[in-house]
């Protein structure tokens, strides 16, 4: 495992490789991220545990409070979100990390990048 850093992907531009990987414009893009970020975050604040199949699974997760050392309060029970990928998630990172992953079309974000450009020279 390496300690290299990989660049971070802004919530924009994300939304962006999403809308031209599907061909919906950005506003829908961003309507269904909303959605989907709400529903989740309402199910596993319920206690409910969020499977997507071949892609992981989102739960909530218990932490113990703690005595502070410095401070005149303690730290309450509290919980956390947690993600765990699937076998076959993890199993394709394995692969992208053998070959250049900071490109996105090795990272499978955009699979057509000759008709990527012909979209965008249109546009233009």
């Amino acid at each position: 495992m390496g300690t290299t850093r990989h660049p971070r992907i802004s919530k924009r531009e994300f939304i962006s490789r999403v809308a031209v990987r599907s061909d919906l414009s950005i506003r829908v893009v961003s309507e269904v991220y909303k959605a989907l970020l709400g529903e989740l975050t309402d199910s596993v604040s319920g206690g409910e545990t969020v499977v997507l199949t071949g892609f992981g699974r989102f739960y909530r997760q218990a932490h113990k409070g703690h005595k502070v050392r410095f401070g005149k309060q303690d730290v309450d029970d509290y919980s956390v979100l947690k993600f765990s990928a699937s076998r076959s998630i993890n199993r394709r990172l394995e692969v992208d990390e053998r070959t250049d992953s900071t490109r996105p079309e090795r990272c499978g974000m955009i699979e057509d990048t000759v008709g990527l450009d012909l979209k965008l020279e249109a546009v233009s």
